[in-house]
């Protein structure tokens, strides 16, 4: 880590000998979930350049969600939130609170990274590494920016389908407060406060909700209702030492209990999941403000039992616990009115362990791993024609057991006719080493190769009639080489990793195969009067398999067709009305394709009324037409719902 800070040192001191510097530049904020993460409007992303910069200078497609969009959504889960947005869908194995899959331009769930308030949330005891977005609520959130495609130069080697960057909301005034609560269908309520308040020297605020719902059955055929229940906790503390140093404090904390069904038969199982993630840093602007540095920790802490009350001799039947340090420092440097350098280095460190309990083996022994890797990072960003914005970065990054791999990336954007027409492109390279659990869990497999990812994108954005329509569309295609899967054992197997020192077991993890995708993505805005506003969007994806036995197959639970279309009318007694239409194509619950699962179409409609300026009742019905479908084959969904709720500000 010495090293690594040492040589971003380096680069930055290298930057400051340039010639053409300008004294009266200032550099942007280096925390994309610091003031402008927290509050920032639409037209300016954090994400893409962990730099806050306007969207029409981002060379790649990102979609923001600020605190108005994500309440007038009404949505509970961010995993719903996140699936109203263009290339994102979903699979889950029942209601809220149960393993959920999350896919972006259909890449795999752990190709994806998700962060709240800067930290990553993967899960390094999880299957694969990935993040279970299942417990993740709406709570105290206030912007979510959805990078897509590969972004592995700045955000780390599980970067290949996007990025899912969560803030927190942060106060603006003296002092402010919130309240709010619904209920509705399956007996749920939904109660969440936050209270918080901003001086010259002190911002600071802490939010709180909980979450009850009988919900329904895991199993589609089933009679037993499977509920959930949430606890969950957030807060944020900055102190402003002097004009240009500050130190800060971030948290968010989740308890949650969700029940669960056996494969294909109703069950009394639960499981039991804890979530913690800290962040600490310290923030220091140097030469007048064109220099802005920042070192930080994070830390992440995930705890997992599931039980099952009919195996009374031996209740529990998993246990497992991930841990992740990661020690950070990030610098952007303004080199001149329109050339800024970000650099930094990270060390990480993961840990995981894993068991799962049996009559036989009450006390089995924890399958444990750890790993570490340090990395450096590199972009260059610069205005190099009037509107013509080009990125280009480089990641090194040192893993123990896979040694030292250098990734690029480069992006531009030309912004034309006053910005109503901003044309996109870029490419990107991935590496994926394999995580703790695919290494070291009961499935795991030590000669794992890392896997490799190249990708590109190309698009164009285009305003109408003075900026009341926009329309933009954007295609991307990516290749991923030595993919790894689950491989399954059968009885008598003859592979030698079927049964390592004889003991069978039911599979394990390999390098199957190839995958590539290849799509389209269409975004639609369209406001012909004051009070009506149109959305929608419309994502092609050819996610397949590309070579193996299965060549060209579709990859499981990716659908080829997706998309989302609302009407919001605002009446002039204040009233906002909304319906919203989500459609997901056919999927293929097996990589042969033999197992299909059928397209559906869901309709929401939403209401809002104004009360007073403070206070402001509102209420949905969810999947109004009572479609039945299904994400993953005989699993449930929820069926028609109601739900009331009233939003107090103060």
């Amino acid at each position: 880590m010495i090293r690594a800070l040492l040589s971003s040192t380096a680069l930055a001191t290298a930057l400051l000998a340039a010639p053409a510097l300008a004294d009266d530049q200032k550099a942007p904020e280096a925390d994309v979930a610091g003031a402008v993460g927290a509050n920032g409007v639409a037209e300016l992303v954090v994400t893409a350049t962990r730099t806050v910069q306007p969207i029409e200078k981002v060379g790649a497609a990102v979609t923001v969600l600020t605190q108005p969009a994500i309440e007038a959504s009404q949505a509970i889960s961010v995993t719903e939130l996140l699936a109203q947005t263009p290339s994102v869908t979903f699979a889950r194995n029942g209601g809220v609170g149960t393993a959920t899959s999350l896919y972006i331009r259909g890449a795999e769930s752990h190709h994806t990274v998700v962060l709240i308030d800067g930290v990553k949330l993967n899960d390094p005891s999880s299957i694969q590494g990935g993040f279970n977005s299942g417990n993740l609520l709406v709570g105290d959130i206030s912007r979510i920016e959805v990078l897509r495609g590969a972004q592995s130069t700045l955000w780390g080697s599980q970067a290949i389908g996007g990025v899912v960057n969560i803030v927190t909301a942060e106060p603006t005034t003296p002092f402010t407060s919130s309240l709010s609560a619904e209920a509705g269908a399956r007996k749920t309520g939904y109660l969440r406060g936050a209270v918080g308040g901003a001086s010259d020297k002190v911002t600071w605020r802490v939010a709180g909700g909980y979450y009850t719902t009988d919900g329904f059955s895991s199993y589609k055929l089933g009679k037993e209702k499977d509920g959930y229940q949430n606890t969950g906790l957030s807060g944020r503390l900055r102190v402003k030492l002097t004009d240009a140093v500050s130190v800060e404090t971030r948290a968010v904390y989740s308890r949650g209990k969700n029940d669960f069904d056996g494969f294909n038969t109703d069950s009394p199982e639960f499981g039991r999941t804890k979530e913690l993630v800290v962040y600490q840093g310290l923030n220091a602007a140097l030469l007048d403000g064109r220099w802005n540095n920042r070192v930080g920790f994070a830390y992440t802490d995930t705890d997992r039992q599931n039980y099952n009350p009919a195996r009374a001799a031996v209740p529990m039947t998993f246990d497992a616990a991930g841990k992740n340090k990661r020690w950070e420092y990030q610098g952007v440097f303004a080199i001149t009115e329109t050339w800024t350098a970000t650099f930094g280095a990270e060390s990480e460190r993961s840990r995981m362990r894993t068991r799962s309990p049996s009559v036989a083996n009450p006390n089995v022994a924890f399958r444990t791993g750890k790993i570490s890797a340090d990395s450096l990072y590199g972009q260059l960003q610069a205005e190099i024609a009037p509107g013509l914005t080009v990125t280009g970065g480089l990641r090194y990054e040192d893993h123990d057991a896979y040694g030292a791999h250098t990734l690029g990336q480069v992006g531009a954007a030309w912004a034309l006719n006053d910005n109503a027409t901003v044309l996109r492109a870029g490419y990107s390279q991935g590496f994926r080493a394999p995580g703790l659990y695919e290494l070291f869990s009961e499935y795991g497999n030590a000669a794992l190769s890392p896997e490799e990812f190249d990708s590109w994108e190309a698009g164009v954005e285009q305003r109408f009639l003075d900026g009341k329509v926009r329309a933009s569309a954007t295609v991307f295609h990516r290749e991923a080489d030595n993919e790894i899967r689950f491989f399954s054992c059968s009885f008598g197997a003859t592979d030698t990793m079927c049964a390592p020192g004889g003991i069978f077991r039911f599979g394990y993890y390999r390098n199957l195969q190839k995958t590539k995708a290849q799509g389209l993505e269409l975004i639609a805005e369209a406001r012909p009067t004051e009070r009506l506003t149109f959305t929608g969007n419309y994502t092609y994806t050819e996610a397949e398999l590309a070579a193996g036995a299965n060549a060209g197959k579709q990859l499981s639970r990716r659908p080829k067709d997706l998309a989302n279309l609302s009407a919001t009318y605002r009446w002039p007694v204040g009233l906002s009305t909304t319906v919203a239409v989500r459609y997901v194509g056919k999927t293929y619950n097996n990589e042969t394709n033999t197992v299909p699962v059928s397209d559906y179409a869901t309709v929401d409609l939403r209401a809002s009324y104004p009360i007073s300026e403070t206070l402001e009742v509102y209420g949905r019905v969810e999947n109004a037409l009572d479609k039945d479908y299904q994400t993953i084959l005989n699993y449930g969904t929820p069926g028609r719902g109601a739900f009331l709720g009233l939003r107090a500000r103060f």
